[in-house]
């Protein structure tokens, strides 16, 4: 494991102190672990003395991302389908993150998104509800508001979606998953949280697939490094918001363990704006890099704002992101050089 993910997850450890004696010892089961967001969930359990059992098909994931786990008697790896799989043993938190993310990814594979959106979390579901778990976390996405009218978008905008389009596959699995959610929190008593998450980077972001906003950063800074022109779409005045890892995981354990919120749904992000073009200039001039901006046709149905309202993350959760963009930036740089 690099220098600085160590740094970051002990800085994480540090931040979730006074939830320690509801992960020591505990078991818990996370779906995608072997992402980008579901390693780093897995390294933070193990970290403060928890067991884990991570079941990716990896058809997004990397089993790189564990690898370091492997031989850890709290950690095992199942390669399965989250739509299939099922458990031999009891758990006590389920954490529902398996999906394919990246825009590239689920267009080529709309069927299979809306299916571990949709049949993996009825599936993830059943299991707690059988078992009866602490908690379960579900984790949705911002692109559940759309084109949002009303920035920074609060847990109450109710979206401004096409049910009928390209990018429906994972708008609508993720709008549609949280009203199983729903169901089996008001019907079964399930106690469901979900994290609506914006845009997160760091570490461990693979450079692969590059086209949606939460992997704009590694593929600006990939370009930069190489002194390839960066590649900016429309004329980069659109806005996003972005968090870097900790701040990110650090809300979704308080999501997962806080007690008496059952049934909330929260954002988890950072609420700066940046310009994408602005954001293209910043990692250039942090890369020391003779990259030029190019600019390429803006995809169709791009939001043209996306900024979270963090006052119920504060409110229930006390939650506050503390790295700044350019800090995040420094520590993606250095982590990609060395990588």
């Amino acid at each position: 494991m690099s220098k600085i993910i160590m740094q970051d997850i002990q800085e994480i450890t540090t931040r979730l102190k006074d939830f320690s004696r509801k992960i020591r010892n505990k078991k818990f089961l996370v779906t995608g672990g072997a992402g980008f967001l579901g390693s780093w969930f897995c390294d933070v359990v193990i970290a403060m003395g928890g067991e884990v059992v991570c079941v990716d098909n990896l058809s997004s994931g990397s089993k790189k991302n564990v690898k370091h786990l492997l031989n850890n008697p709290n950690f095992e790896f199942v390669k399965a389908d989250v739509c299939e799989f099922q458990v031999r043993e009891k758990f006590n938190y389920i954490i529902h993150m398996a999906s394919l993310a990246a825009v590239d990814v689920y267009l080529k594979n709309p069927i299979k998104t809306l299916d571990a959106n949709l049949l993996g979390t009825k599936n993830m579901l059943e299991i707690a509800n059988k078992q009866r778990v602490k908690s379960f976390l579900f984790t949705s996405s911002s692109e559940i508001y759309g084109d949002a009218g009303v920035i920074p978008t609060p847990e109450t905008y109710p979206g401004n979606v096409k049910s009928y389009g390209p990018r429906s596959v994972y708008d609508e699995a993720k709008r549609a998953a949280e009203a199983y959610c729903y169901a089996y929190w008001k019907k079964h008593k399930v106690p469901i949280r979900i994290a609506r998450i914006f845009n997160t980077f760091g570490p461990r972001l693979d450079v692969e697939h590059t086209s949606q906003y939460g992997r704009v950063i590694v593929k600006f800074i990939y370009q930069a490094l190489n002194n390839k022109p960066v590649t900016v779409y429309g004329d980069g005045k659109q806005t996003r918001s972005f968090c870097y890892i900790t701040d990110q995981i650090v809300g979704l354990f308080k999501l997962l363990l806080e007690p008496n919120i059952d049934g909330e749904v929260v954002n988890i992000g950072n609420n700066k704006e940046i310009k994408i073009i602005d954001l293209a200039k910043l990692t250039i001039k942090l890369t020391d890099s003779k990259s030029k901006i190019v600019f390429k046709p803006l995809p169709p149905d791009d939001p043209k704002r996306r900024c979270p309202d963090l006052r119920k993350a504060r409110k229930l959760l006390g939650y506050e992101p503390k790295v700044s963009l350019e800090e995040g930036l420094k520590k993606t740089i250095e982590w990609m050089r060395n990588h």
